[in-house]
């Protein structure tokens, strides 16, 4: 529900135009896939102490999406 309501305030507030708005939400749905992908590997290397490495491998591979990664990445940081 986060995630939808900071999609409709994000197009509300910036006026980001239509090929730009499908843009953002790829850019938003490949980030929280890349963010997914850390924390399955994080779960099968069970490793002591490497949740750090994976969530800042997960938040640089999203962020590097483009803004709608970054945005992604922010908003799923924040409910760690």
């Amino acid at each position: 529900m986060k995630l939808l309501t900071g999609l409709v305030f994000c197009s509300l507030v910036l006026g980001v135009s239509s090929q730009r708005w499908f843009s953002f939400l790829g850019e938003a749905y490949d980030g929280a896939r890349d963010m997914w992908r850390a924390y399955s590997d994080m779960k099968e290397a069970n490793y002591k102490n490497s949740d750090k490495y994976f969530h800042a491998r997960g938040n640089y591979d999203a962020a590097q999406r483009g803004p709608g990664g970054a945005w992604a990445a922010e908003v799923i940081r924040e409910d760690d």
